[in-house]
């Protein structure tokens, strides 16, 4: 599998940068997210249990709007 990146948080600052990429994966689409850890016990606490090998990520909307754009790219399609 192999990732390609979309594009990252144009306010972030250096080393700290929420990115998002997609995959090249034929089974299914999927998108790999950096981002910000979620540690924020209420936010935890309103998500619920987190199986031990996921963890919660935050990302800013403007990094979405990466995906948004690969979408329309496509044709809306994938």
């Amino acid at each position: 599998m192999r990732a390609k990146f979309l594009g990252k948080d144009p306010e972030s600052q250096e080393g700290q940068s929420p990115t998002l990429f997609a995959t090249d994966r034929t089974d299914r689409i999927t998108y790999i997210a950096q981002g910000w850890r979620v540690t924020d016990p209420e936010v935890l606490a309103d998500v619920g249990p987190v199986p031990a090998h996921e963890t919660l990520i935050e990302i800013p909307e403007d990094v979405l709007k990466f995906y948004a754009r690969r979408y329309l790219q496509d044709g809306g399609e994938r």
